[in-house]
């Protein structure tokens, strides 16, 4: 397969996204955020949700910039087979880390790139974290730092909620909201090169 030097779009407003792409040397073109509807369908399970979420940001980037290379991802935090989203309020994050503490969830990356042509190519990425039992005053702290706004499951893993993690099986890079691995292998898989 021939390689090719085509610019690169992220379909994503996640600055922890761009971070993470940076620390591997790769800086978009351009970044693009996908405006979809999220709304899970109905028996739509947390792994197909996060998959279909990834995939559908990058066809509409994809459709806005034909001749670039597209990239996205969807990270979506579940408990058994509810998904807890981004907490809108304080409250809601004390009832997710509730939920979460002393116990392990799953965190869902759904990461898809797209080539200019239309090629998709897709990975789904499963993580295990299993979190320590929370005291009332390390839920406190955390609640007070503000680390649970605009973070699916109400938590940032490379913050404050790092200290929680007694355990992890899977990638952490998912987690934090990007494969590195995978999101790599897709791109060049696809003919992209840095």
């Amino acid at each position: 397969m021939s390689q090719s030097k085509g610019p690169l779009v992220l379909a994503s407003a996640s600055p922890r996204r761009l971070e993470l792409l940076g620390q591997v040397g790769i800086t978009p073109d351009l970044v693009d955020p996908a405006d979809i509807d999220e709304t899970p369908g109905r028996d739509e399970t947390p792994r197909l949700l996060a998959a279909r979420l990834a995939r559908e940001k990058v066809a509409a980037v994809a459709a806005r910039h034909p001749h670039a290379f597209v990239l996205g991802a969807d990270t979506l935090v579940a408990v058994g087979r509810r998904i807890l989203n981004k907490p809108a309020t304080e409250a809601e994050a004390r009832a997710m880390l509730a939920l979460l503490s002393g116990r392990a969830h799953k965190v869902l990356t759904g990461v898809a790139a797209m080539a200019p042509g239309g090629r998709l190519s897709e990975r789904l990425v499963e993580t295990r974290v299993r979190f320590k039992r929370l005291s009332v005053q390390e839920t406190d702290a955390f609640i007070a730092g503000g680390d649970w706004n605009d973070a699916a499951g109400g938590y940032k893993i490379h913050r404050m909620a790092g200290a929680f993690v007694t355990e992890l099986s899977g990638s952490y890079t998912a987690v934090v909201g990007l494969p590195l691995y995978e999101a790599v292998s897709l791109l060049n898989g696809l003919g992209w090169r840095a």
